[in-house]
């Protein structure tokens, strides 16, 4: 890739995505393979006045041995060092920036019981850290290709061929263009028209049905709000973009109100295996039966994480006619899938849809409706002859979606 468009995404990911703001900390997380757009993202950030970038990098390669060589006992602790840096991070609240570039086969033969108790054993000691500065920082989400992945995503082109392939189609989904930060400004500006016409609706339930046997109805929370594009900092006030790229409306329902099936219309990548073809059934707004062509078994750990895993945290409503879908490609990677359809996510909701949630406590959000979890995981359930009907409070009834679009 150019030098020169890879200096002009990387202002894209520190101006549009995090929107790193003077005197503010940056962590960026990034593969090692990555240096050069690393040292573009670092020399952005400072160029927008940060204070200080710490580059915090990975490996698939890496974290695969460790995950597989460690034992459960040391993958569970969690040194007092890195508590006080959660702490620290609490009182600067720096930007964060990921970029994704993993195999989505990455973790296949490590043991995934394993990487569960893991997950149980440490999350519920970082969960109260993190809640802290939930709402009050920026981050933000963009990709990068790998070899491994684009050999996934295009498996008949050669390496070199499938590489620059998918960096065509990471800048081409992210908007890019002449002038990617005007194209965002005016994506926002569109996103954030449809999503002040869903709030207007008065909503209190969604009904989806497709040709495909998904029959499924899930309810809302009385006084959520949709969102959509960008988001702002309680405190400090800051627009940002947490995906680049994003197409959604989203909210998060009503904990413990879903009926019916829904069919996934895109492999799922999780924890580094591929769940495939698969199905989820909820009865009182929880998952009570799973099937899958391909990883059925990592599907029932996910919805067993922890007693709220199964229920809903996040409804999100995207075109079938959106950029990402046309281009035609499964990316194996659910920051450009799930941009690609409309999706699900079980597992952990969204404090922010909450109107005025600033007032109140996470306990009194989640008493509210809002699901709390340790996971949450976005799974896609949009294609071309999706039908969504809204039905209002005052027994309305109202087109969301048909065949596969939005239907205003």
């Amino acid at each position: 890739m150019k030098k020169s468009i890879l200096k002009k995404y990387a202002h894209l990911i520190c101006k549009v995505g995090a929107n790193v703001q003077k005197g503010q900390d940056v962590i960026l997380y990034i593969n090692v393979e990555h240096e050069d757009l690393a040292n573009f993202i670092v020399e952005d950030c400072y160029r927008l006045g940060a204070n200080m970038v710490t580059v915090r990098w990975d490996s698939d390669k890496v974290t695969k041995t460790i995950n597989k060589k460690a034992s459960l006992k040391a993958l569970s602790t969690i040194p007092d060092w890195a508590i006080e840096r959660e702490k620290h991070y609490n009182k600067t609240l720096p930007a964060y920036i990921y970029i994704e570039s993993s195999d989505p086969d990455a973790m296949k033969g490590v043991n995934q019981m394993k990487m569960m108790k893991v997950h149980q054993a440490i999350f519920p000691i970082l969960k109260p850290l993190r809640d802290e500065r939930d709402n009050k920082y920026q981050w933000t989400i963009a990709g990068a290709p790998s070899i491994p992945w684009a050999k996934k995503v295009f498996p008949n082109l050669p390496a070199k061929k499938a590489y620059n392939k998918l960096w065509e189609a990471i800048l081409q989904t992210s908007r890019f263009g002449d002038d990617p930060v005007k194209n965002w400004e005016e994506h926002n500006a569109d996103l954030d028209k449809r999503r002040k016409y869903l709030n207007s609706l008065n909503l209190d339930y969604l009904h989806y049905q497709s040709k495909n046997g998904t029959d499924f109805k899930v309810w809302l929370i009385p006084n959520a709000l949709f969102l959509a594009g960008g988001e702002t900092t309680l405190g400090s006030n800051v627009y940002y973009n947490p995906n680049i790229p994003t197409e959604e409306c989203f909210t998060s329902p009503m904990k413990g109100k879903a009926e019916g099936i829904v069919y996934s219309s895109k492999p799922l990548s999780y924890r580094g295996e591929l769940i495939e073809n698969f199905s989820v059934r909820f009865e009182k707004g929880k998952a009570v039966e799973v099937h899958a062509e391909k990883g059925e078994e990592l599907l029932k750990q996910m919805i067993s994480m922890d007693p709220n895993a199964g229920y809903l945290g996040e409804v999100a409503l995207i075109p079938f006619d959106s950029p990402i879908n046309n281009t035609g490609i499964i990316f194996f990677n659910t920051l450009y899938d799930e941009n690609a359809a409309c999706h699900l996510a079980l597992g952990m909701g969204f404090t922010n849809v909450i109107k005025d949630y600033e007032k109140y406590s996470n306990d009194e959000l989640h008493a509210m409706g809002v699901n709390d979890a340790s996971i949450h995981v976005d799974f896609m359930i949009g294609d071309k002859d999706l039908n969504i009907t809204g039905y209002t409070h005052d027994g309305k009834e109202v087109a969301i979606f048909r065949n596969g679009n939005w239907a205003f």
